[in-house]
């Protein structure tokens, strides 16, 4: 009996070995295929010919943090905002932003999709951004304000009285990214995401982007598109910024967040879950 489970073990343990050397290979060989096919970002990757030890990446989330959460964040995003024009839901952003720095000051720590995005371009060279969900144009307005030349392309059904808000429409963005001395090109793309951001890289087949945010459409089904249309032009080591992951109105979307990304090993992720409508944001390995 004691030799039979030896040669069990032994037999399992080869089986064991041999599943996961196939696996790795094939692992390894279709990392190295994006690695050589899809644009990289400079800055957070190291690609080499030779041998390649590590994976491309260069900088996780952790190296973002510090800029994305927390009152250094929010003190620099409170100043963009202010320059925009006034609506309901900015004018509430702005007073919860002076409330917290008012009570907690430097140990306040806070999170949305705005510091993310400043922290990100505080720290990333972007020269490409693309936004699902412009609406007012507030998130693309951080990013161009960091950015002032960047390429920027924008996607939105400018739907009117938008959650009970004013939906202005590309003209009153554009005004909005002059305030913020936006000097680049950027693009709007009218219509349900779901068909013309396919649409957008069927007819741009070569274009993909350092910085993606994905804040449109909150169904289940179209979150998920919008997420499965997008992730293949990130660039590696380009970042996604996912709004809304703890809304109230959408809990669903923590999990789609969790099982397109966070959890998906191409990428390296994070999530604010604690106040307001949460957010995430991935690094892309492969």
């Amino acid at each position: 009996m004691l030799c039979e489970g030896r040669i069990t073990i032994v037999l399992f343990s080869h089986i064991h070995g041999l599943f996961y050397r196939v696996r790795n290979k094939i692992s390894r060989t279709l990392k190295k295929y994006r690695w050589q096919e899809i644009p990289h970002c400079e800055q957070t990757t190291v690609l080499t010919e030779s041998h390649q030890l590590f994976e491309p990446l260069l900088a996780g989330p952790s190296t973002f943090l510090p800029h994305c959460v927390g009152v250094e964040a929010v003190r620099g995003v409170l100043p963009i905002i202010e320059s925009l024009g006034a609506d309901p839901y900015l004018d509430f952003v702005k007073g919860y932003y002076r409330k917290g720095l008012a009570e907690f000051g430097d140990e306040w720590s806070y999170a949305d999709m705005s510091t993310v995005l400043y922290g990100v371009c505080k720290v990333l060279n972007v020269q490409s951004y693309l936004e699902i969900g412009v609406r007012r144009g507030r998130s693309m307005a951080v990013v161009a304000s960091m950015h002032p030349q960047c390429r920027i392309v924008g996607f939105d059904l400018w739907i009117p009285d938008y959650c009970g808000v004013d939906n202005p429409g590309r003209d009153f963005v554009r005004a909005e990214l002059e305030k913020v001395n936006y000097r680049g090109a950027v693009e709007f793309v009218d219509g349900n995401s779901r068909k013309t951001v396919p649409e957008y890289f069927r007819k741009h087949s070569e274009t993909y982007f350092d910085l993606v945010t994905v804040d449109g459409d909150h169904s289940i089904g179209g979150a998920v598109r919008d997420l499965k249309n997008v992730i293949p032009r990130i660039k590696i080591g380009g970042i996604l910024v996912f709004d809304d992951i703890s809304s109230y109105e959408h809990p669903y979307l923590l999990k789609v967040w969790n099982k397109l990304v966070a959890n998906n090993r191409r990428f390296a992720a994070y999530s604010f879950t604690e106040l307001g409508l949460g957010v995430g944001f991935a690094i892309r390995r492969y």
